[in-house]
């Protein structure tokens, strides 16, 4: 049996390098298998906490908060979509795509986190907003990802309509702020090992097996 390794997996479900990152990592697991066991956990981190309800059009908000022009954002979304696609996920985003306000999708993958359905969501709500194009401003968006994950859709709503966990979330938030997490995806292994970035599955499976040998 492989060294039993924590990763806090710090990420949001609109940020794209975060699914290219989490299907690398989980690859990178796969492949040092043989050196290490994980207990993977996920994290939520808000890129854009004051996003209004609507949502934003994704290409005037990267305009606006980086300064990219069209032909940097298109050869942006073509790297992501290619990268994506090597680990098996579709992008469909272009540049007619929004970008939404993730606050209860954090809540209720907290929730999931109860259930032991966490890693489930997370994929689930992914697919929703890269590959479907759906509007995280619909509740039943959201709904009907807790169904793909195996969970409850009704129970969810009664979460989304309660107002539950917002506490936990933003205290879980607060923590990984004061951790130093300023972007993600953020893997942390250990509470002491951080990997920033959407790495390539090497560079995964190289910092598992190192952490795997020290260890020793």
């Amino acid at each position: 049996m492989g060294k039993a390794l924590r990763i806090d997996f710090v990420s949001d479900v609109v940020c794209p390098w975060c699914v290219i990152g989490l299907k690398s990592l989980e690859t990178a697991i796969a492949n040092a298998a043989d050196v290490v066991t994980v207990d993977m956990h996920f994290q939520p981190f808000e890129l854009n906490p004051d996003m209004a309800p609507e949502g934003e059009n994704v290409a005037e908000h990267i305009a606006r908060k980086y300064g990219a022009d069209a032909e940097r954002s298109k050869g942006t979304r073509d790297l992501i979509r290619s990268s994506a696609a090597d680990l098996g996920f579709t992008m469909a985003t272009n540049a007619d795509s929004r970008i939404w306000n993730t606050f209860d999708c954090h809540r209720l993958l907290h929730w999931a986190g109860l259930a032991g359905r966490q890693r489930q969501l997370k994929m689930a709500l992914f697919t929703a907003h890269f590959t479907e194009q759906r509007s995280f401003a619909d509740p039943e968006t959201l709904v009907a990802a807790v169904v793909v994950a195996g969970l409850d859709g009704d129970a969810a709503r009664k979460v989304l309509a309660s107002g539950a966990y917002i506490a936990e979330v933003r205290a879980d938030e607060r923590h990984w702020r004061e951790q130093g997490i300023s972007a993600v995806p953020a893997i942390v292994i250990d509470g002491k090992y951080l990997i920033s970035g959407g790495q390539p599955v090497a560079a995964f499976e190289k910092a598992l097996r190192s952490i795997a040998a020290e260890a020793l």
